[in-house]
């Protein structure tokens, strides 16, 4: 007489409950997949952007006639004021581009109380920052964030305004981490530039500010490279 086994039964309920807690589980792995996808195209378009802009950068600069230059001049604070203003707004033309550089150098010259810090001052007004810019010619840097134009990529603008009147010792350039500074994204102004010659990159903008006789003030607006025509008033 043939035996039925009830024990089978019972067990291929087990199993097949089994498989669809094995079913349930195995949804879970697409998600994850498709999570660390999202994080790796992203990733990877970051990459891309910085590569498009360092390109279109060197592109720019050798299909250009540099140096160009413009002469300004300024009466009174007033008109150093609005140079800054029409500086600011293109800068913001310039980063607001995904593709565009979120970086820009600026050199300033000119002797003591010819007007840098003061440019500068209107220029950080103009860009966002808040409350007093202090000088820094005794902590020889002083650090700004604002908000970014550009959205996604970064959310703020990083300002790093530099005195180097006090500066004369290459190893502090290196001790004071400047050399990072430079290495990052933001935008970088330098009064005194020459007292760290051979340190600095090429500057995207040379300012030279001089005085004439009557106290009013004769500008040099010298751009070095494609994003410094940019950003010519």
């Amino acid at each position: 007489m043939p035996q039925v086994h009830i024990g089978h039964a019972d067990l291929g309920k087990s199993q097949i409950g089994g498989r669809r807690a094995q079913i349930v589980h195995d949804t879970q792995q697409p998600r994850r997949a498709g999570a660390l996808v999202h994080a790796l195209v992203h990733a990877l378009v970051h990459a891309l952007v910085h590569t498009l802009s360092l390109f279109i950068h060197l592109t720019g600069t050798l299909l250009l006639k540099l140096p160009q230059s413009r002469t300004l001049n300024w009466p009174d604070e007033a008109a150093c004021a609005a140079s800054a203003a029409a500086l600011a707004a293109a800068m913001r033309s310039a980063f607001s581009n995904p593709a565009g550089l979120h970086d820009a150098f600026i050199e300033l010259h000119g002797p003591l109380g010819a007007g840098k810090t003061t440019f500068v001052r209107h220029l950080l007004h103009a860009l966002g920052v808040q409350g007093r810019v202090k000088s820094p010619t005794y902590a020889v840097l002083e650090e700004y964030e604002v908000p970014a134009p550009w959205g996604e990529l970064h959310r703020v603008l990083k300002i790093c305004h530099f005195d180097f009147y006090r500066f004369d010792d290459p190893q502090e350039w290196e001790d004071a981490g400047f050399r990072d500074v430079f290495a990052n994204p933001g935008l970088k102004l330098a009064e005194w530039p020459e007292n760290a010659e051979g340190l600095l990159p090429l500057p995207d903008l040379r300012i030279v500010i001089e005085p004439d006789a009557a106290e009013r003030r004769v500008v040099q607006v010298t751009a070095l490279t494609a994003l410094g025509a940019a950003l010519l008033p």
